[in-house]
């Protein structure tokens, strides 16, 4: 950490992370002279730990997530989050992006890549690894009129930030009065990766969700993000946008209509991916994914037609479609990647449980979340630590017929 605190500005070559400066200044320098431009890598590095593509994702024959049938394509989550920026930094001059590395690297994960290119300098800033600084230069931005899209590399580095979020973003607005908005979007990757340990790898959705003044965003598909992510900029509000790494390289079908630069989803409206009538589950995020392949295996081996919300907004909580979902089915398992204790699963089970929905359930609510420890390095206990597939699978099983 003293290396961060001593960094203030630092020339680089385009291939390496400022988290990773060379330690020889006369290479460095050599291949500094060489940058030419705006030169940055066309491509992400491969994660250092293979992963299969998810099985719901893929196939002709799987059923198609999008909203309507019209002009059906693809598009990465990648692709989405950054055709967002760009249409809403056409749409409204006032919106610009910061963070670190976002301008001549293209951003640690390629999300802003090209926006250097058709906006300049001015609009795309390349920040000193400062994480308390430059929040805290995105919230007064905000606060002075502007519309900033602040990146963190990992939600986990926006912790030197909390009380810029917390308190200089999340609570003008009301101490205000209603009178100077504050309308800053805070986004980056959440939750755990693959292989980065424990420090790198915790979900913050809890955290910032706790916290009356911001609203928080958890998106699943390239729908989400390109709706999601518009409507957060546009918002008066301080927004927390809580992305997943894993997600980013994932392909899924999107319409004409959600490729429209007018196309926009409320922040705090979940969606029901997947319908049923045997039991619910509410999950967000990547865990979304694993929770309609739970669903298909359970619908094709064992009959039990499971219905599958997506969150999308972590606050404002949608708690009326949790509610309407749970009378219907009469059960309730929540599904999250991070930590169980007074997490995501545990507030909406206690919403539920204070609702008139509680009268309805046939078993008590149970929750599938992280496992309560650090995360762990090994990549054979990381596996373990995480909710997948088949763990999902278990515990309905076990949950219907107990």
């Amino acid at each position: 950490m003293a290396s961060r605190a001593a960094v203030s500005k630092v020339l680089r070559p385009a291939s390496v992370s400022a988290r990773a400066l060379s330690s020889s200044t006369t290479a460095t320098s050599s291949v500094a002279n060489k940058l030419v431009g705006r030169n940055a890598l066309l491509t992400t590095p491969l994660a250092r730990v293979s992963r299969s593509e998810p099985k719901w994702l893929v196939g002709a024959e799987q059923r198609r997530l999008a909203s309507s049938d019209e002009g059906v394509t693809q598009m990465t989550v990648r692709e989405a989050l950054n055709s967002a920026m760009e249409e809403e930094m056409n749409r409204d001059e006032t919106v610009f992006v910061m963070g670190e590395e976002v301008a001549r690297y293209n951003g640690a994960y390629k999300i802003t890549k090209g926006l250097l290119d058709k906006f300049g300098e001015d609009r795309v800033i390349d920040t000193p690894i400062t994480e308390s600084g430059f929040a805290g230069m995105a919230v007064g931005a905000a606060l002075a009129g502007l519309r900033p899209v602040c990146e963190f590399m990992t939600w986990n580095f926006a912790m030197q930030a909390i009380d810029q979020i917390v308190n200089s973003g999340g609570k003008t607005y009301y101490m205000s009065g209603g009178n100077v908005p504050c309308p800053v979007t805070f986004r980056g990757p959440n939750g755990a990766a693959a292989g980065v340990g424990a420090q790198h790898s915790q979900d913050y959705s809890a955290w910032y969700g706790s916290v009356p003044g911001l609203k928080v965003i958890s998106p699943w598909s390239a729908a989400d993000c390109r709706g999601l992510l518009k409507a957060a900029i546009r918002d008066p509000n301080p927004v927390c946008f809580l992305e997943n790494e894993l997600l980013y390289g994932v392909s899924f079908p999107i319409t004409k209509e959600e490729l429209s630069e007018d196309f926009l989803l409320p922040i705090g409206k979940a969606k029901v991916e997947k319908e049923g009538s045997d039991v619910t589950i509410v999950t967000h995020s990547k865990m979304v994914t694993h929770s309609l392949e739970a669903a298909e295996l359970l619908e094709k081996n064992e009959g039990i037609k499971v219905e599958v919300i997506n969150l999308r907004s972590i606050r404002p909580l949608d708690i009326d479609t949790i509610i309407n979902s749970v009378k219907k089915t009469n059960h309730l398992v929540t599904v999250e990647g991070g930590f169980p204790a007074f997490g995501v699963g545990s507030e909406i089970i206690a919403q539920i449980c204070e609702s008139p929905a509680f009268d309805f359930l046939d078993a008590p609510p149970e929750r599938i979340t992280g496992a309560d420890v650090p995360t762990p390095y090994s990549e054979s206990l990381e596996h373990m630590a995480f909710p997948d597939t088949s763990i999902i699978v278990k515990v309905l099983k076990r949950h219907l017929c107990e």
